[in-house]
């Protein structure tokens, strides 16, 4: 698998607020319309763009096309998938699940599962990292 950097600027926006947090804003359709444009979506691969990578989550919008499949995939930490457009269907265990557009499921860590898109499906993939010796009141 060939790994392409696609040149998305992802805007930011500063929250002017006492907090000095930043905010960061998304524009989906446009990333996916560019992600569906690159070489590595025409050469029949997925193709993932990280819109975030912090040190407690990672957020990552994935297209993948129709009839692909991914298998045994095990994560040490909580993940959510949000599926923007298409369906998923996760395998865990003897259970099945399909996602459609607009539904949402986070699985626990540890739990081995594989995914399979039947269609041509986008989602977003939320990885929620535990930082050891730290207590979340």
């Amino acid at each position: 698998m060939e790994i392409e950097t696609l040149g998305i600027k992802i805007p930011r926006i500063n929250n002017y607020s006492s907090s000095g947090c930043t905010l960061l804003g998304f524009n989906l359709p446009d990333l996916i319309a560019t992600m569906k444009q690159s070489y590595t979506w025409i050469s029949g691969e997925l193709n993932a763009t990280v819109l975030l990578n912090s040190t407690d989550k990672q957020i990552v919008l994935t297209a993948l096309h129709e009839g692909t499949e991914i298998k045994s995939f095990q994560s040490n930490e909580s993940v959510t998938f949000q599926i923007i457009e298409g369906k998923l269907r996760f395998h865990m265990r003897k259970d099945a699940v399909t996602l459609s557009e607009g539904q949402l499921m986070t699985i626990d860590e540890k739990i081995k599962y594989s995914v399979t898109a039947d269609v041509e499906t986008v989602f977003l993939l939320t990885i929620s990292n535990k930082i050891k010796g730290t207590v979340k009141n």
